[in-house]
């Protein structure tokens, strides 16, 4: 193609570069023509034989010459990304502090609890509860006042996860006062006791602030007043007769065979709930299993601390069962109101005070009722 030719398309940058080198390099001379026609009066006589040089003018005029490129040479080919290689640790030469074995997680048992913890404070607390109770019956009436005050703690807390806010104050005076006077004076004083605890808990919240938030925690202070510390005074019933401190290791041995036979049950064969809705891992066979244990529990003590009937042991032991149930299945279904799993954490392995308490609160009443006319007119 001759230089100057319209073509189909703009020549590039590198098309006319090209073109423009193989021009110069067509246009410069071989060094020996170079030497014969730098000047041709100065070239001196020619040989013979040899050809005679030509004019200036007869010599072609070098042509451009474009030299076609293709097309895929234009093409611009994006750069792919480069690719971002992991590093990968080689044997031997990992961090020490990330190779390190993670701790093993605490022993737990099916029920979610840390086993050797929970078994250490059970014991520990058993250690305390029988020298309180046979050391000094003061002692133990102590004891007794400074787990409901915690347990009344608890659910104080428990409650303001509702808004509710019972006043403590009135609360912990007047649970010391009905635990104490069921000790000293009996059962007539502490139904007083309660009557002006439930007043103190109403007035001294109406002072604080009317309305219907003021009735609401009134009413709540109230319910706690009757469950724990009036429930728990009838522990200082039996407390208070005078083989009192046995009566009352009776009433806590049943409530740890109830509780002890329910879990060996309910572990080993537990298959069908028995309140599912309120307390999933609680089963029918947990129930025979504690009703079993507790029967046996009951007339082999009553052998043995009473010498009573063991028909009426047995029988203690089943209304037991019953009793620490309905207490244990009440104190879930306010949880699972609270949308709590445990009422506090004061007890490790245990939970809270309120978790332990549950079941002996209830049956309280109950063995102080059938275990007292069993004493009286059957022994």
């Amino acid at each position: 193609m001759v230089a100057g030719t319209p073509t189909e398309r703009p020549r590039s940058r590198r098309e006319i570069r090209e073109a423009a080198r193989q021009a110069a390099a067509a246009a410069r001379p071989a060094p020996d023509d170079a030497e014969q026609t730098a000047d041709p009066g100065d070239a001196g006589p020619v040989p013979d034989g040899a050809p005679a040089p030509a004019d200036d003018a007869a010599l072609p005029e070098p042509e451009l010459v474009e030299v076609p490129v293709p097309e895929h040479d234009l093409l611009v080919v994006p750069m792919a990304p480069t690719p971002v290689i992991a590093e990968v640790a080689e044997p031997g030469l990992e961090d020490p502090a990330s190779t390190t074995a993670p701790a093993p997680p605490p022993r737990t048992s099916r029920a979610g609890r840390d086993l050797p913890v929970a078994i250490g404070v059970g014991l520990g607390m058993g250690a305390l509860f029988l020298l309180s109770l046979f050391v000094l019956k003061e002692a133990f009436v102590a004891l007794a006042v400074v787990a409901v005050g915690g347990a009344l703690w608890e659910f104080g807390v428990a409650l303001r996860t509702r808004g509710i806010r019972i006043p403590f104050l009135p609360l912990v005076v007047g649970s010391t006062g009905m635990l104490v006077s069921a000790y000293v004076a009996g059962a007539e004083a502490l139904v007083v006791a309660f009557m002006l605890t439930a007043g103190g808990v109403f007035v001294w919240r109406v002072i604080d602030g009317g309305g219907l938030t003021a009735l609401r925690d009134a009413g709540a202070g109230i319910f706690a007043a009757a469950w724990l510390p009036f429930l728990a005074s009838f522990a200082m019933l039996l407390l208070a007769a005078p083989t009192g401190e046995w009566q009352v290791l009776y009433a806590v041995c049943l409530v740890v065979a109830n509780d002890t036979g329910g879990y060996a049950a309910g572990v080993m064969f537990g298959k069908h709930p028995m309140a599912p809705s309120i307390s999933p891992k609680k089963s029918w066979e947990g129930f025979a299993g504690s009703a079993l244990l507790a029967a046996v529990v009951g007339l082999g003590l009553m052998a043995w601390f009473f010498d009573g009937p063991l028909w009426a042991g047995a029988v203690i032991g089943l209304l037991t069962v019953a009793a620490a149930t309905v207490g244990d299945l009440s104190e879930s279904l306010i949880k699972r109101d609270l949308g709590l799993k445990d009422m506090g954490a004061l007890l490790p392995g245990h939970g809270g005070i309120m978790d332990r308490l549950d079941s002996l609160l209830v049956a309280a009443p109950v063995v102080y009722g059938s275990l007292t006319v069993t004493l009286t007119y059957l022994v």
